[in-house]
């Protein structure tokens, strides 16, 4: 996979730590510039635009001008792609389980 196919991809978008406090702290908030969310970083402010390019190619986050400024909101839709796969090994587990739980109260 290419390095631009990578940066658009969920999983890829969402492996990063700094990646997921961005979408938290986003998620937390309605909308916010790039200077409050670098605040909550110890990088800087190119660092921080890095990471949401990321996320904005994987289709995560939306930015929007307002002036001289770039404001930032969630766009959580794509994360129901890892949503669904979480379930499947959910489910996946769950029959494990209960089949272990079996096997344990017939012996």
């Amino acid at each position: 996979m290419s390095h631009n196919n990578q940066e658009r991809d969920v999983y890829v978008a969402i492996a990063d730590p700094t990646r997921r406090q961005l979408l938290r702290l986003l998620a937390e908030a309605e909308e916010l510039p790039l200077h409050e969310l670098t605040a909550h970083f110890h990088m800087g402010r190119t660092a921080v635009s890095k990471h949401l390019t990321i996320l904005k190619d994987a289709g995560l986050v939306l930015a929007r001008k307002d002036g001289r400024e770039t404001k930032y909101r969630l766009h959580a839709a794509p994360l129901q792609e890892v949503q669904d796969w979480v379930a499947f090994y959910e489910s996946f587990w769950k029959q494990r389980m209960d089949q272990l739980q079996r096997l344990l109260e017939e012996n």
